[in-house]
């Protein structure tokens, strides 16, 4: 089913709930422009109120990239006045897959880089080919790596976020999967099948559970661990209201 069709992004919904997302008319390395940005956080906005989504694919368009990194030449012509404008269009779309009510699960089949990396980052989980290519080089062209790059730290250490921001180099998929910045790696002919078995895995879960799962992981993000304890508390009680235990729970007797 169609729900999005943007000149830069089109998503479409299966019937187990699963959607993708994907940008496009971004060229073959999926850059990041101001329209393509402004698409994409009009299209997570619509679809996070879509209560019909189980979990959300994040893809561009081919395999040569995810997202090679914002685009250099709009970049180069920014100044003081519109750069804060031109950032916070990446921020929103960065947060708008963070804070999705949903899990987002993020396809990487090669180039990952810049603001590529660090939407990645604001997904749940990332499923790479071993073809992938993950860095910030931003300080390569005279910036620093700024907004979600502040997940790298709880991600993969600080002394690991700052080998990469400081230094720009790339790293391969290996070493992304052994550091903890990707989940999976499987080879390219096989990404498009990890990918749906894992959105299909958590489609078949209870999709309230899930919204309550995604919705604490966010909240424990800013928590003391003694208040996320206790906020836990009433999401266990709260989940009973939703039939979800009493149905999954029913299944486990059966056996």
């Amino acid at each position: 089913m169609l729900l999005i069709d943007l000149h830069h992004a089109h998503a479409s919904l299966q019937d187990n709930g699963v959607a993708t997302l994907t940008f496009r008319n971004a060229g073959s390395l999926n850059i990041l422009s101001s329209p393509v940005l402004e698409d994409l956080a009009q299209a997570l906005d619509t679809l996070a109120q879509d209560s019909r989504i189980r979990v959300l694919v994040l893809r561009g368009t081919g395999d040569k990239a995810f997202v090679a990194g914002a685009d250099i030449k709009e970049m180069r012509a920014l100044t003081p006045d519109n750069a804060a404008a031109f950032i916070s269009r990446l921020r929103r779309v960065c947060e708008g897959a963070r804070q999705f009510p949903t899990p987002v699960i993020a396809r990487l089949p090669g180039w990952t880089l810049g603001g590529g990396l660090e939407l990645a980052c604001a997904c749940d989980i990332r499923i790479a080919s071993n073809r992938v290519q993950c860095g910030m080089p931003e300080v390569q062209v005279g910036i620093p790596s700024v907004i979600h790059a502040a997940l790298l730290p709880r991600l993969i250490g600080a002394a690991r976020t700052q080998w990469l921001l400081l230094t720009g180099d790339n790293i391969d998929a290996a070493q992304a999967l052994q550091w903890g910045l990707i989940d999976q790696v499987v080879p390219p002919a096989r990404l498009d099948d990890e990918v749906e078995h894992m959105a299909n895995k958590l489609a078949g879960y209870g999709p309230q559970a899930l919204r309550q799962q995604k919705r604490m992981l966010r909240a424990w993000e800013k928590q003391s661990i003694d208040q996320a304890i206790d906020d836990s508390v009433q999401e266990f009680a709260n989940a009973f209201k939703t039939g979800e235990p009493q149905a999954y729970m029913a299944r486990f007797g059966q056996h």
